[in-house]
């Protein structure tokens, strides 16, 4: 009965991380894939800032998943 209870508690436990690795990538990626496109089309420069966001963004996400897992494994 103990190990059914525990393997639930690890898929809800696995599944709150995987949502929240899925925000730490997705919301820099959109933030930034927007504010590059805005200033492309305001400076017309497309698509080199729509780009530049984009790169920051993998940046940053990678940066924060890092941390995050980092602060796992501790």
């Amino acid at each position: 009965m103990d190990n059914k209870k525990n393997n639930k508690e690890n898929f809800w436990s696995m599944l709150s991380l995987a949502w929240e690795l899925g925000y730490l990538i997705a919301l820099p990626l959109i933030f930034f894939a927007l504010i590059g496109r805005f200033l492309d089309k305001y400076f017309h420069t497309s698509p080199w800032l729509f780009l530049c966001g984009i790169s920051m963004a993998i940046i940053i996400s990678v940066y924060i998943v890092y941390k995050k897992i980092i602060k796992i494994i501790k």
